[in-house]
């Protein structure tokens, strides 16, 4: 009998199964397949959650973090326009496949049992719970799932209305500069950064009609075209499809669902990883006091579910706006691009709310503001 069993082996399940275990738990980390792994992702990880991702690494792996590049401003490239930001405090930017590696090893060396090439068939029960896998039979109090969006534990059933495709790859670039990289085009968008020295990630989300490949994700924006030229590839090119948006759910069954599996959140704004990284420990710490034998599973479940909603339900809701902002039809979006564009401090506040960031003294609520701008607001 396990306290918990943490369900794949991503930011979200380490983050879980390392604050589990250093609370006192007896955990169990399952891992479909083999780590590390390229994985599409824009390998972003905001300012907000970096001395968390800190606390979560093994000493012998902070490397990962101290000699990431950082990331101090943004740039939109729509329309023929280019609008700039300054992100303060900077970011980091951390391939995954070195963040899952140093993850992953943090976790066996905070005392999990971490296993790979593990596949969980089936859960049953609801506390104690019994998991069933391709490696045998185990139970556990508690257990939080971070499968990803399309693991058969989750119970996914969403059609798409449009088919929207993840693409990236590492390329070679001399001197990149410090900035996250937005290129906007009709049918998708492709996002830039550097994630080492004379490296940069290129990770896109397009409709499957608009293009399949980087290349031709390239060829869509003049800019990306004409920046992307010089580039040398040296990774092979990962896809994820279909990517779809809901409304986040943090619990089901019993079971505490964090990063994709709980919900998918907007690429372009850059906070899947600190997504995963705050859910899963947030999962572990509310679980901590049922382990203890001070409160039941259900508050433990309901503390969790209060805490998502309030800390990262926000960050969902901001980047659906911003998404369906700035993929409207262009003579739409024009409005908000103009306000964009003249006034930086407003561009500058709504990738703040991307954050969750507090609302400071003379900028417009987001809310309002979208008003404004686009009519009446619509999540998901």
């Amino acid at each position: 009998m396990f306290d918990l069993i943490v369900i794949g082996g991503g930011p979200a399940g380490s983050a879980a199964a390392i604050t589990a275990a250093r609370g006192g738990a007896r955990v169990l980390l399952l891992e479909r397949g083999r780590l590390p792994r390229h994985k599409v992702c824009g390998e972003f990880v905001s300012a907000e959650s970096l001395e968390l991702l800190g606390s979560l690494l093994h000493g012998q792996h902070l490397a990962v973090l101290n000699d990431a590049a950082r990331i101090s401003r943004t740039r939109l490239y729509v329309d023929g326009r280019m609008i700039g930001a300054v992100v303060d405090p900077p970011a980091a930017s951390i391939a995954r496949f070195d963040l899952d590696a140093a993850l992953w090893e943090s976790a066996y060396l905070a005392g999990v049992d971490a296993r790979q090439q593990v596949t969980v068939r089936e859960i049953g029960g609801r506390g104690p719970f019994r998991i069933c896998s391709s490696d045998g039979e185990f139970e556990s109090r508690a257990v939080i799932n971070a499968s990803g969006r399309w693991s058969i534990l989750n119970g996914t059933t969403a059609v798409a209305e449009q088919k929207w495709v993840g693409l990236k790859a590492h390329f070679a670039e001399s001197s990149p500069e410090a900035s996250v990289d937005l290129y906007f085009f009709d049918g998708g968008y492709c996002g830039v950064q550097p994630v080492a020295r004379g490296r940069v990630n290129a990770c896109a989300m397009v409709r499957a009609d608009v293009a399949s490949t980087l290349d031709e994700v390239f060829e869509r924006h003049g800019a990306l075209r004409k920046r992307s030229r010089g580039w040398e590839l040296l990774t092979t090119p990962v896809s994820t499809s279909p990517l779809i948006f809901r409304e986040p759910q943090p619990e089901r069954d019993g079971i505490l669902l964090a990063g994709d599996a709980a919900g998918f959140v907007d690429p372009f704004a850059g906070d899947g990883i600190s997504l995963a990284l705050r859910s899963g420990a947030m999962a572990a710490k509310c679980l901590t006091p049922f382990f203890a034998g001070e409160t039941s599973l259900g508050q433990a479940i309901q503390q969790y579910r209060s805490a998502y909603q309030r800390s990262l339900l926000p960050v969902f809701r901001t980047s659906s706006q911003l998404r369906r902002l700035l993929t409207m039809p262009r003579p739409a979006r024009r409005p908000l691009l103009l306000v964009l564009e003249k006034s930086p401090k407003i561009a500058e506040y709504l990738v703040r709310r991307t954050r969750k960031a507090p609302l400071e003294p003379g900028l417009p609520h987001h809310q309002h503001f979208t008003h404004i701008v686009a009519g009446k607001e619509k999540f998901y």
